[in-house]
């Protein structure tokens, strides 16, 4: 099973942006992660279609299951 940690931001436009990192470790620990995203978001180093990001929307962990239905 695949997991990715997803963190979640809005744009200048409000628009949701994320970034996906591959593996996180775990457990996850929040406040390191929220502290990350602050760093993100002060350092504005991603830029958007819809402008600059602004604030953080969230972060989940995503788990995927892939099945083979066919080989």
């Amino acid at each position: 099973m695949a997991k990715t940690l997803e963190l979640q931001f809005l744009n200048a436009d409000n628009k949701p942006f994320s970034i996906s990192l591959n593996d996180p470790v775990e457990p996850v620990d929040a406040a390191a992660i929220s502290a990350a995203m602050d760093t993100l978001l002060q350092q504005n180093i991603f830029s958007t279609s819809g402008g600059d990001l602004v604030s953080k929307r969230g972060a989940r962990i995503v788990e995927r299951n892939t099945s083979d239905v066919i080989i």
